[in-house]
């Protein structure tokens, strides 16, 4: 419409995600998300909403970006889960040592701040880790073992991507995260290869 101040609402939300991964939630003040933004309060508001439906518009903005990157490399390698694992690990390690985004990952970054948070957002960052244990099940799924072994496979491999995060955050060197997930890849061949051994051995 002639008059209004056009502007690009990806990029926006990109600079305003930056500002909730880095400051988070509670630190993410409407002064801080204008001038990263370029946009007035009044602009933000009547684009996006209050800061709540920004910051849950900036979640879905990050999942889109990185949830699509986990899905593409968990499906890379069917049958092969162990290998599956692997790739989703470096992916997130590949992210972490990425110098043009913040350190950590957003969701780590909300769900830790989740006292802060409203209903409706702290269930959506609950909803989004839901999302990526998820797709590691199915990425599990193949694999000759009980159903309870591979959710609780799945649990442990989100609950190391998300220390992975929480250790970035404090600057633990990128040799030390890529222990930790080697050693979780390690933990999850060895647990489905005893699986695989007790199930022959019932058979």
């Amino acid at each position: 419409m002639p008059g209004r101040k056009q502007f690009d609402v990806n990029a926006v939300l990109d600079q305003a995600m930056r500002v909730f991964w880095q400051r988070g939630y509670a630190d993410a003040s409407l002064d801080a998300l204008g001038s990263a933004t370029g946009l007035g309060r009044g602009s933000l508001y009547g684009a996006f909403g209050n800061k709540d439906a920004l910051f849950r518009k900036c979640l879905d903005h990050y999942s889109s970006i990185y949830g699509t990157q986990y899905e593409r490399a968990l499906a890379a390698y069917p049958g092969d889960p162990v290998r599956a694992v692997e790739a989703f690990f470096d992916v997130i390690l590949t992210r972490i040592a990425d110098p043009s985004v913040p350190t950590g990952c957003l969701i780590a970054q909300s769900a830790a701040q989740s006292p802060t948070l409203n209903e409706e957002n702290g269930t959506r960052i609950r909803g989004l880790l839901d999302v990526q244990r998820r797709r590691v099940r199915e990425a599990l799924a193949g694999a000759s073992a009980d159903a309870q072994v591979l959710d609780e496979l799945a649990t442990f491999v989100v609950a190391v991507n998300q220390s992975l995060a929480v250790l970035s955050r404090a600057r633990v060197p990128d040799a030390q995260l890529r222990s930790v997930a080697s050693l979780a890849c390690t933990t999850v061949a060895d647990t489905l290869a005893r699986a695989t051994s007790k199930g022959l051995t019932r058979d």
